[in-house]
């Protein structure tokens, strides 16, 4: 091969990288948007639909759950099938669940919409992570992780404002509507300019190698804790709607143990399960997730329109700039983690993450700009999280298994998100029963606000624990890599 040959072929593959990053960049704000914009309509959709507000809850709770449940099987189906095939057949999907919801006459059409919803949706994580792993050597993964993790921060901003705008000049319908719209034009973008991999780049496996039994193990493990923690708020931890998933998904998990084990066609590799880093950067996901998502995203809005008297939209301003701080910083912290390596900067920012938790909780009765500036801090650090995390995840897939080791990190990712949401709101709501003053020392204001003083700690234990998962993290980055080279 000439140096021009070359020279052309180090452009081609570029070009291939960017496109891949706009599009996936695309396609995860649009999934972020969808969802974050939805729940500032749930009260206006509760009315004209007339839903109770303990059925109400089904609009988040059915896309959640297979939402988690999908990104790994997606993640295991592209091991087998063109990665933009399997990228087009979902959006379409995700475009018909967008289409039946705006066109709902009732509460079971609107909730099987948003199943069909997640159905499609629930691709894009897992083959955002897949595809940059296959496509960018080690080294250059974290800059594009960084670039469509920033996504998450624009789309987590935008929607509910977006959201509140539209509701109030259009209704409810023109929000689904709207995403059905811009998953067409998405659509078309990844069908002209979005790379595939290259048959010889593939796992070269048949249907039987695909490990279904295991894929049905894994994806009933978690619909059901994921059920099981949604309940606790719902029902009480003593309800067999808890308890009963929560058993279903511990038996689901020993069983899929065993079928990766001792499968001679194992749904993943154990090896995969062996590698203490992929390992720990799963651990970290799910708490890290479950504490921002939780005790930022979930509870701050509560404490916003419950102790403060803002609207929805209010609410979403001050979630406005820690969503603007992740869209901001993520691509920074990519680009951090392949040069200096993930430990030593995860655990820099879950710090961050844990001081803002522990300043929340000290200043749960203080005025919304202080409950920005606290929440400012917890989205630095998470921006510092997400996109490194992800990095060090990659190190462990060779490119035969990006697929399915990308949908089981993903799957950890989005069970913290359900996880944190269902914890923190039963916390709450037993701390609001038992009534008293705050566990937090620094917490001298009113009783009114003591439970999510309270909860705001709970949050920070999570955090803590996703601390002691980043100790297990081993990625060095280039400087000491080059050292022994």
């Amino acid at each position: 091969m000439t140096g021009d040959d070359q020279t052309q072929g180090a452009g081609a593959s570029r070009a291939r990288g960017k496109a891949l990053l706009v599009i996936m960049a695309l396609a995860v704000f649009v999934s972020v948007l969808n969802n974050s914009m939805i729940n500032v309509a749930i009260p206006e959709i509760r009315v004209d639909l007339g839903v109770s507000a303990s059925a109400i809850g089904w609009i988040i709770t059915a896309y959640a759950l297979v939402f988690a449940v999908g990104t790994a099987l997606y993640g295991r189906i592209t091991d087998f099938v063109s990665l933009r095939l399997t990228f087009l057949v979902a959006l379409a999907v995700f475009a018909c669940g967008s289409l039946l919801c705006a066109l709902a006459p009732n509460f079971g059409v609107l909730v099987s919409g948003r199943v069909l919803q997640a159905s499609g949706a629930a691709a894009i994580p897992a083959l955002a992570l897949g595809s940059v792993t296959r496509l960018f050597p080690a080294g250059q993964r974290g800059q594009a992780f960084g670039t469509v993790v920033s996504s998450v921060g624009i789309g987590a901003a935008a929607g509910p404002i977006i959201g509140g705008v539209v509701v109030s000049l259009g209704g409810w319908q023109w929000l689904f509507l709207g995403t059905l719209g811009l998953l067409v034009i998405l659509a078309g973008a990844a069908y002209r300019h979005m790379p595939d991999t290259d048959p010889s780049e593939r796992a070269k496996g048949t249907l039987r190698d695909f490990g279904l039994a295991g894929g049905l193990f894994i994806s009933l493990s978690a619909g059901s804790f994921l059920l099981g923690v949604t309940g606790i708020e719902q029902s009480g931890l003593a309800s067999p709607k808890t308890w009963g998933p929560l058993l279903i998904a511990v038996l689901s998990g020993l069983a899929f143990a065993r079928h990766v084990r001792y499968s001679p066609r194992p749904f993943a590799p154990p090896a995969l399960f062996r590698n203490r880093t992929f390992v720990a950067a799963c651990v970290l996901a799910l708490f890290a997730q479950a504490a921002f998502l939780g005790g930022g995203l979930f509870l701050i809005p509560l404490l916003m329109i419950e102790q403060h008297g803002l609207t929805a939209l209010g609410a979403g301003l001050v979630l406005a700039p820690s969503a603007f701080a992740i869209f901001l910083f993520s691509p920074l912290a990519g680009r951090l983690s392949d040069r200096f390596g993930a430990r030593r900067l995860l655990m820099s920012c879950l710090v961050a993450v844990l001081a803002g938790l522990v300043f929340l909780s000290a200043q749960a009765d203080a005025s919304p700009v202080v409950i920005a500036a606290g929440l400012l801090v917890m989205g630095i650090g998470f921006a510092g999280v997400m996109s490194p995390n992800a990095n060090a995840a990659s190190t462990a897939l060779s490119k035969d298994i990006a697929g399915i080791g990308s949908g089981i990190y993903q799957l950890f990712f989005f069970l913290g998100a359900g996880m944190g949401a269902a914890t923190v709101g039963a916390f709450l709501a037993f701390r609001k029963a038992a009534a008293g003053s705050g566990l937090n020392p620094l917490y001298t204001a009113s009783e009114a606000a003591a439970p999510y003083s309270d909860t705001f700690l709970l949050a920070a234990v999570s955090t803590g624990i996703a601390l002691l998962a980043a100790l297990a993290i081993r990625m060095p980055g280039r400087r000491y890599r080059s050292a022994g080279q």
